[in-house]
């Protein structure tokens, strides 16, 4: 269940991603094959934070995760479980943020989601 959409919030923010409902400790999986460019809690809204660099230039980002599975430089494949569901960072709820990027600029993921 999508909480979050992409784009303006009510508070007048942005999201940059969506934010999807799931249970803690669920598994997050990656959406497409890449190399984890990076894994840590340093972005402290984020919590603890996967981003993976795709062949295809795209960069996918999942955060708020409980536990990190992977580390920077790791290959990971489509659909491999690359962190456990939680609410870090600024979580109110367990949840995964969402994000796809082309560049540096955020686009809506749900456009990508069935490309990928």
């Amino acid at each position: 269940r999508v909480v979050q959409g992409f784009g303006s919030r009510a508070d007048g923010t942005h999201n940059d991603g969506v934010d999807i409902a799931v249970p803690a400790g669920a598994d997050v999986h990656a959406a497409e094959g890449g190399v984890v460019a990076y894994a840590g809690s340093e972005v402290k809204t984020y919590g603890n934070l996967v981003l993976v660099r795709h062949d295809s230039g795209l960069v996918t980002a999942y955060a708020y995760n409980d536990k990190l599975l992977v580390q920077r430089g790791d290959r990971v494949k489509r659909g491999q479980a690359i962190a456990k569901a939680g609410r870090s960072g600024g979580a109110e709820q367990p949840q995964l943020h969402f994000e796809v990027r082309v560049g540096s600029k955020p686009v809506d993921p749900i456009a990508y989601l069935e490309k990928m």
